[in-house]
């Protein structure tokens, strides 16, 4: 094989890591070279854009170390019997291109994954290295995330979260069955028990009863930004409420930060058991506003899809209209008066919005015009609220209410 560029490692590579999409960097520990020995900041702006939770555009050198693979998961392009350019970057090779990268104000931090190459141990060796160099001879002080191998040894995923500001691990797919059939390779036992393992880390690091909360997240040392995950959407026949009910799960038993929805992409030479064409994106975007209505807005999994229904999100209305309008018996709900649980289940207000309300409320009754200047998506809210002026009649319970949100039906074309 001829020997390659990094240029052309770059170019192979970098296409090769564009279907993870765990690439945020919210919630680091903020670290600046000013007045110290250090190279890069990881709390100020930042080639992969993300957009942290804040709404702060951040930029990352998103990467494989390299797409060489011994494992043949059905739905990854990498897999051992695909038919790829292959490359491969030198933990040395990786951390200079990461610091040129930066000394030209392209990135402010890499995000990191690879293949697996002989076996899980050695690849996440070589992971690490790459963060061990930037960390301690280059003194970069920029964010990393690093994608761990769930079968590698705990100490060497331990040994990745004091270099990383933040480790994730892929669950891949929502059910062990999907596992067995399309990523022979992994199991949902040791996926969850290296989640456990990092969990555990982040806990010690941060446990300390006799400090203050801001001397903690100061001398945080493991993976200071949590850990994070991703499934695939749409390889297997999983519907959406078993994706959701998986991701409850991970939240609440190894406190991720994010669960990552990924719809899943045909490839080339595609194993005989994957579905032709990809889910609609839409179906991944439904899965992310249903993810914050259970993490954000006080909703179960089984409100959001009902166990005695179809397990599939509505595709033509956001889930929390979709919920709005099979409960109309809870409204209109009067804004002067609602509690916030109830007021955060009105579609069209979000948790600023309501907290909004509430501090509006101390001054006075509220009226429409006052709330038109709180809400975004007021037109949304309307057939749901009433104001000491405003109700909205029968709008509520009108028969052709899902009408005024719901797309209209395309036309069909002739070809």
């Amino acid at each position: 094989m001829p020997k390659r560029s990094l240029i052309d490692k770059l170019s192979i590579l970098a296409d090769a890591a564009k279907y993870d999409a765990s690439c945020a960097s919210s919630g680091t520990t903020k670290r600046d070279s000013r007045g110290k020995a250090g190279i890069g900041s990881s709390g100020g702006m930042g080639i992969c854009h993300a957009y942290a939770p804040d709404g702060r555009c951040i930029s990352l050198l998103k990467v494989l170390l390299t797409n060489f693979c011994i494992y043949d998961c059905r739905y990854c392009v990498n897999r051992v019997s695909s038919n790829v350019e292959r490359a491969r970057f030198s933990p040395k090779e990786l951390a200079q291109l990461t610091i040129d990268f930066y000394k030209r104000n392209y990135i402010e931090g890499l995000f990191l994954s690879s293949g697996i190459i002989r076996n899980a141990d050695y690849t996440m060796e070589q992971i690490n290295e790459v963060a061990r160099l930037l960390r301690e001879e280059h003194h970069f002080r920029g964010y990393i995330h690093l994608k761990t191998i769930p079968e590698a040894a705990p100490e060497l995923i331990e040994a990745a979260g004091r270099l990383a500001d933040r480790l994730s691990i892929n669950i891949e797919l929502p059910t062990e069955t999907g596992l067995r059939q399309l990523a022979p390779e992994k199991t949902g036992t040791s996926i969850r028990r290296a989640m456990a393992g990092v969990k555990t880390g982040i806990q010690a690091a941060t446990s300390d009863p006799g400090r203050s909360e801001k001397a903690r997240r100061a001398r945080t040392s493991f993976s200071p930004s949590g850990q994070s995950s991703q499934m695939i959407v749409g390889a297997d026949a999983s519907d959406d409420g078993m994706i959701l009910k998986t991701a409850a799960g991970l939240y609440a038993g190894y406190s991720l930060k994010r669960v990552y929805y990924s719809a899943f992409s045909p490839i080339p030479d595609a194993s005989g058991d994957l579905p032709p064409q990809a889910p609609p994106l839409k179906r991944e975007h439904r899965l992310y506003q249903a993810d914050w209505m259970f993490r954000f807005y006080g909703f179960d999994v089984e409100e959001i899809v009902p166990a005695d229904g179809d397990a599939m999100l509505d595709l033509d209305l956001d889930p929390k209209l979709a919920w709005a309008l099979r409960n109309r018996h809870l409204y209109p709900l009067d804004l002067n008066t609602a509690d916030r649980e109830l007021l955060l289940r009105v579609p069209g207000l979000g948790p600023r919005s309501v907290d909004r309300i509430l501090q509006a409320r101390r001054n006075g009754l509220l009226r429409l015009d006052g709330v038109k200047r709180i809400a975004r998506s007021i037109r949304k809210s309307l057939p749901f609220i009433q104001t000491i002026d405003y109700s909205p009649g029968g709008l509520t319970d009108s028969a052709d209410l899902r009408a005024r949100f719901a797309p209209p039906a395309q036309q069909l074309q002739l070809i």
